[in-house]
């Protein structure tokens, strides 16, 4: 079979390239959705006593208001808290505790915001990439769940979230593993005998020491899977279906090619362009 490493003279080729918005083309929506959560956070800054009260403010409202003031409330207020973080109502007194120190003060908070214009299309702009991030990722995992479907129809079960939704939680999946480990695919006979654990990314750009951390998390999913599937005698492979323009970038295409090998034929890696060449019957029954 040829490998994932056979693609790399012609990489661009074989890469999907999933669209963005152009700037400023997003604005008149941008405008329609995040006028209404700027105006209601200067509401609420206006009646705040510190920065403090205007997070514990934020946090009784009802989602999905409250994610979106948390994103304000992180530019203007707080950019060393995330908003997951942020999210977790009962974790709040303590991020106050830990961070408020370093918020910015309830007074220049006001001040900025008057020296706003009105709308902010430079702050709905930033708030609406938080709206596509992670989309790409969704659109990538429903193309290839509607390509298995159509490919296989029902020879196969197939689990995972096909857009957004929870993961395939292992432990709950695999007879006695015993790690809470998430993944994005599970293919399985119709007998229930584990075939095929996947993990999905899709990305737009990638390098550095993030790319180095995700190679070495992924060598330690093979190690564990495959380490498990030698225990219980199954005939378990481990699939990662990537994409985008960011795994021509740095060492990218070389790590995964490397992990491939590391693999011993129970690895692969896709782009959904090369699924029809490589993600075949006979390696999923190998």
């Amino acid at each position: 079979m040829i490998s994932f490493s056979d693609y790399k003279s012609k990489a661009s080729q074989y890469i999907t390239f999933i669209d963005s918005e152009f700037y400023p083309d997003y604005l008149d929506e941008a405008r329609t959705i995040y006028s209404s959560v700027i105006e209601q956070f200067a509401e609420l800054a206006s009646m705040a006593s510190s920065a403090s009260d205007l997070l514990t403010s934020i946090a009784e409202k009802p989602n999905p208001s409250r994610t979106q003031l948390l994103r304000v409330f992180r530019k203007y207020v707080s950019p060393d808290t995330s908003v997951e973080m942020l999210k977790v109502k009962k974790k709040i007194p303590s991020i106050i505790e830990n961070y408020g120190h370093r918020f910015r003060t309830i007074e220049e908070v006001r001040v900025n915001l008057a020296s706003r214009p009105n709308p902010d299309e430079a702050l709905m702009a930033i708030l609406m990439e938080y709206k596509s991030r992670g989309q790409k990722g969704y659109e990538l995992t429903e193309a290839f769940f509607l390509w298995f479907e159509s490919n296989f129809d029902s020879e196969y079960l197939i689990q995972g979230p096909v857009r957004a939704g929870r993961d395939v939680m292992l432990d709950e999946v695999l007879k006695d593993w015993d790690a809470k480990t998430p993944a994005d695919i599970l293919i399985s006979r119709q007998d229930k005998t584990p075939l095929v654990v996947g993990f999905a990314r899709y990305d737009s750009d990638r390098g550095g020491a993030q790319e180095d951390d995700r190679t070495g998390g992924n060598r330690d999913k093979v190690t564990d899977i495959l380490r498990y599937a030698d225990t219980y005698k199954l005939p378990l492979k481990v699939f990662f279906l990537n994409d985008g323009p960011g795994l021509t970038l740095g060492s990218m295409w070389n790590d995964y090619a490397a992990l491939e090998n590391y693999g011993r034929g129970r690895v692969m890696v896709c782009t959904l362009k090369m699924l029809e060449e490589r993600f075949t019957r006979d390696w999923l029954e190998s």
